[in-house]
């Protein structure tokens, strides 16, 4: 495999491409060594890490109105599930990031749903085999075995539902490509802000609390009795795309929030918050032309911001093959 570092002197192979010659691609079969142009914000994963050794995703600006805020702070208020739809691309997932970030929850967990998940794996992961693994192999002059803890791995929403002093954010993305039943399974979860680790449960009553894995690797959490039980319920945010619904009984435990594509004036917000107020000069053809292919079909807001990240950078876009690759439709038959 060939890597290409970054040109920095004066007498460096080609520097990253200005005005029109911007293509570090030519199509000519040609080698060159080329200096690769700074990644948009939204698309960099040089994250810094956090005290606590964690990789920290870069705060990326969020915008809202006042009126779906207070939905959000409805859900906050209640200890509810907030259940966000939208059409793709009007920020369902960052908003679980803006809300942990502006409360300062620290990392969000993440459970990506498809039609495979199931409540189990989103609680914990008991490895028997490893376990079973360790038990046959010779033991040290103490004869010690390993704790059971060591093979058991909290999910994404059984670290959500650990005790702790603040709560921990749940993103739940796209629950409805989960099987019809998921959303069933989570009720008594969710009403009830526990659950219960069979394997732990079956230890003798006087056993020591169990240190079980978490997502954080030098912080694993006691569980007493198999029972892992929550003191704040988490901030959870399930996103959906609409493909479904999803029963009476889910529903009505949850806050719904849909998200309405931004208008005109949240766009240039939107543009201004994440790439500057400089590039609002660049701006207006571009929002016209995906204001209109929009009432026309789907596209999302980020599609936008990448027609204006080049623009931004020197690259000509017009009505040709280039835009109808940045702004093509979201829905439909390719």
């Amino acid at each position: 495999m060939t890597t290409y570092d970054r040109p920095t002197g004066p007498d460096s192979p080609e520097r990253a491409p200005d005005g029109d010659d911007w293509r570090l691609f030519r199509g000519d079969g040609e080698r060159r060594p080329v200096a690769f142009p700074e990644a948009p914000p939204w698309r960099r994963f040089d994250r810094p890490e956090s005290p606590t050794g964690a990789k920290v995703p870069h705060p990326r600006p969020y915008l809202i109105g006042p009126d779906e805020a207070d939905v959000v702070n409805a859900a906050l208020h209640l200890r509810r599930p907030l259940l966000v739809t939208g059409q793709p691309g009007t920020g369902k997932s960052s908003l679980a990031h803006a809300v942990a970030h502006e409360l300062g929850l620290g990392r969000v967990l993440h459970w990506p749903v498809n039609s495979r998940s199931t409540l189990q794996e989103a609680l914990y992961q008991y490895d028997a085999v490893g376990r079973l693994r360790e038990a046959t192999l010779p033991r040290d002059a103490d004869g010690t075995e390993p704790d059971i803890g060591q093979y058991i791995q909290l999910g994404p929403l059984g670290n959500a539902l650990v005790h702790r002093e603040r709560p921990r954010v749940l993103l739940i993305d796209e629950l409805d490509k989960g099987d019809v039943d998921l959303p069933n399974d989570l009720l008594t979860v969710f009403e009830e802000g526990e659950f219960v680790i069979p394997e732990l449960a079956r230890l003798p009553k006087n056993h020591a609390p169990v240190h079980v894995q978490t997502d954080h690797p030098d912080k694993p959490a006691p569980v007493e009795r198999g029972h892992v039980r929550c003191a704040e319920f988490p901030v959870v945010i399930i996103t959906s795309n609409g493909e479904r619904e999803f029963p009476p009984a889910f529903l009505r435990r949850c806050i719904r929030l849909d998200l309405p594509e931004p208008d005109e004036r949240r766009l240039r917000d939107i543009v201004a918050a994440h790439l500057g107020d400089s590039a609002l000069d660049q701006v207006d053809d571009l929002l016209e032309t995906f204001l209109e292919r929009r009432a026309a079909g789907e596209l999302a807001t980020d599609q936008l911001l990448n027609a204006v990240f080049l623009r931004k950078g020197g690259i000509t876009l017009d009505a040709g093959p280039l835009l109808q690759a940045v702004l093509h439709r979201l829905g439909g038959a390719v």
